[in-house]
C-alpha cells in the first residue's frame, strides 16, 4: 500500500490550492481525476428527441463503435434545454437492453411455444386480421337509416414510446379505416 501523506488531504490541498470553499479540484481523489466519462471516449454525437411523450425533449446521443452509449439532455434544445426526465434519461436502455426482442415472435392460439417470423409473413398476417375485423365490424348505417361509414371491430392504444409523427400517422390511419375508438397511452 503506497504512502500517504498528510498533505494530501483534503483540507491541505484546500488551503495549497487557494480552493478555500472546498468545491474544486481540492477536494477530488486522485482516483475520481483518473475517470474519464463515456461521452469523452465517443466516436461522435447524434442529436436526436426523447421518444416517450409528445413534449419532444432533445437529446445529445453519443455512439462509440456504433454502439450507443450514453444519452444526455440537449442544452440546445429550445424545449427541455439539457434537461430530461427519468424516462428520458433512461432511454439509452431501449437500445441497449439484452433483453430487448430483435425478432418478430408469434405464439399460435392454443400453442404453448413462440416461433419467428419474417417481417412479409408478419404484416400479411396483422394486415389480413386488420381487414377481416374491420369488416366483421363495419355498421354502415345506423337503426334511422343515417350514414356512420365506421367499424366496431377495430380500435387502437398507441405507446408513450411513439413520436409525434408516428402517433399523427397513426390516428390518420385508424381513422380512415373507419376506427373511432382511437387512444393513445400518454393521454389516459
Amino acid at each position: 500500500m503506497p504512502a500517504f501523506s498528510p498533505l494530501e488531504w483534503p483540507v491541505f490541498r484546500q488551503l495549497r490550492s487557494g480552493d478555500v470553499f472546498g468545491r474544486g479540484p481540492a477536494v477530488t481523489s486522485a482516483k475520481t481525476r483518473g475517470i474519464e466519462p463515456r461521452t469523452a471516449t465517443a466516436d461522435r454525437v447524434v442529436q436526436s428527441v426523447c421518444p416517450f411523450c409528445a413534449v419532444g425533449c432533445g437529446q445529445k446521443v453519443y455512439v462509440k463503435d456504433e454502439r450507443v452509449v450514453q444519452i444526455e439532455g440537449d442544452p440546445d434544445s429550445p424545449i427541455s434545454r439539457g434537461r430530461l426526465c427519468p424516462k428520458g434519461a433512461s432511454s439509452e436502455q431501449l437500445v441497449n437492453n439484452p433483453m430487448r426482442q430483435t425478432a418478430i415472435r408469434y405464439r399460435a392460439p392454443y400453442s404453448t411455444q413462440w416461433q419467428d417470423l419474417d417481417r412479409d409473413t408478419a404484416i400479411d398476417m396483422i394486415a389480413d386480421r386488420f381487414l377481416e375485423a374491420r369488416r366483421r365490424g363495419w355498421q354502415d348505417r345506423d337503426d334511422e337509416g343515417r350514414l356512420l361509414r365506421r367499424t366496431m371491430g377495430v380500435a387502437s392504444l398507441g405507446g408513450a414510446t411513439l413520436d409525434n409523427e408516428e402517433n399523427y400517422l397513426i390516428k390518420k390511419l385508424f381513422t380512415a379505416a373507419g376506427a373511432i375508438q382511437i387512444e393513445n397511452q400518454a393521454r389516459i
